[in-house]
């Protein structure tokens, strides 16, 4: 198997749902939380990219925005990451992150997106609530998880109907190395490929 691919079609329509926002509705007061002004610099960047289409653009945006590092040791816990791999591990992530949003995001066309508040969670992450305005009507509640890396937020996690985004990759990628032999390569091979 070249490609890794969602099995879960709930789950299709997730990330592009949570990141690929044409606008951001409210714009944050001074007194809010700065992971508001992060959520709303995210958002316009999105759109940026996701007006250009590419997954090139996509990518840049994740590679800016995204935790990789928290993303990527969350997604293969339980397997080893080869000594040396770890960087085309989460370079691979990174890619199949942004080509899973510029597949997907043209097939759930977002009306809006609106920030909402921003809490504490007891590990000290930041949680910002948000609101998802699908063009064909639907609204969706998305909660962001934010990490504090090198002096800015970074998105960690983002839940949607139940389902968190690194769950899920994490099933996706154990399954793929499950079918593997176990071989963590082929599955770095795989996200390289994507």
């Amino acid at each position: 198997m070249s490609r890794i691919i969602f099995t879960r079609r709930l789950f299709l329509g997730f990330l592009p749902l949570a990141l690929a926002t044409p606008a951001f509705a409210v714009a944050a007061p001074a007194e809010e939380h700065p992971s508001i002004s992060f959520m709303n610099q995210l958002g316009e960047d999105l759109l940026h990219a996701h007006r250009l289409g590419t997954k090139s653009a996509l990518l840049r945006v994740v590679l800016r925005y995204a935790d990789i590092g928290s993303i990527a040791n969350q997604s293969i816990s339980g397997h080893d990451v080869p000594d040396g791999e770890e960087e085309d591990y989460q370079r691979g992530v990174a890619r199949f992150i942004a080509r899973y949003i510029a597949e997907q995001s043209r097939t759930y066309p977002v009306a809006k997106f609106e920030v909402g508040e921003a809490t504490i969670d007891k590990d000290k992450n930041v949680l910002v609530d948000s609101k998802v305005f699908m063009m064909a009507g639907q609204v969706y509640s998305v909660s962001w998880k934010l990490n504090w890396v090198g002096g800015s937020y970074k998105v960690a996690d983002a839940r949607f109907l139940g389902f968190s985004m690194v769950n899920q990759e994490r099933s996706i990628f154990s399954d793929y190395i499950s079918k593997n032999a176990g071989d963590v390569k082929s599955l770095i091979v795989a996200l390289l490929r994507q």
